[in-house]
């Protein structure tokens, strides 16, 4: 059978990237132009990093095989945040120093509209010799501002997580919705910076860890999580 073969093949259709990767780049765009570097680290993690290194009490609930997917022996774990790239990056890398540190985490606890045992986390950390709250309020209000091509509402609640002190929890919400917590912050805990060899009394600075899943939802108006990881095509192809 004779084939022209100047003929014009059939058109393959094109694909897209996944909402929750268009979200991640977006952030890490923003940050990088902030003057944030991004860093990267295991998701296979020691108790050190994971826990240790960030002043989590040895008795601390997270630890507990009802929160924490541990691997044989207990030696190592699915890391439950990308915290553990905080630890690891300010034991090699003197400040002053900004990073942000997206990745996948990994956590043993029931599923609902806002919450998965995997999800993604962009950490932050800003070091410095002067960094202070207000340094935080002003980069997050930049961030939201710049993500969402929108002013949107932010609000600090107080909060507990044994890297920082004070701690607190940031939500948002646009105009007539309701708010979605987006992320935990704070100023890093002396105990950390004694971790990792910094000195407390010379160095400050603010961490946060922020769900790219959980700003995923509030950008495109999404009311349950799981729908970005049901290879649901119908759903996919609309981003």
């Amino acid at each position: 059978k004779w084939i022209d073969v100047t003929a014009p093949g059939a058109k393959v259709p094109d694909g897209h990237l996944h909402p929750i990767t268009l979200v991640q780049r977006q952030i890490e765009e923003i940050f990088q132009s902030m003057g944030f570097t991004v860093a990267e680290g295991p998701e296979v993690e020691s108790e050190h990093y994971n826990f240790d290194a960030l002043n989590v009490p040895k008795d601390h609930p997270a630890r507990d095989i009802q929160d924490t997917f541990w691997l044989k022996d207990f030696d190592l774990l699915l890391r439950t945040h990308t915290s553990n790239i905080q630890a690891r990056y300010m034991e090699k890398n003197n400040p002053p120093l900004r990073i942000i540190a997206p990745g996948r985490c990994f956590r043993h606890e029931a599923t609902d509209a806002s919450h998965d045992v995997q999800f993604n986390q962009v950490e932050g950390l800003m070091i410095g010799q002067d960094v202070s709250v207000a340094d935080f309020k002003g980069v997050m209000e930049e961030f939201l501002k710049r993500f969402f091509s929108q002013d949107i509402e932010m609000r600090l609640r107080p909060g507990y997580f044994p890297f920082v002190e004070p701690g607190f929890e940031i939500d948002a919400r646009r105009k007539g919705q309701k708010w979605l917590e987006l992320m935990g912050a704070g100023m890093v805990h002396p105990n950390v910076f004694k971790a990792v060899g910094y000195i407390p009394s010379k160095w400050q600075g603010f961490a946060f860890g922020m769900c790219p899943d959980r700003l995923a939802m509030l950008k495109y108006k999404i009311d349950d999580i799981r729908l970005f990881y049901a290879s649901d095509l119908r759903f996919l192809k609309q981003f």
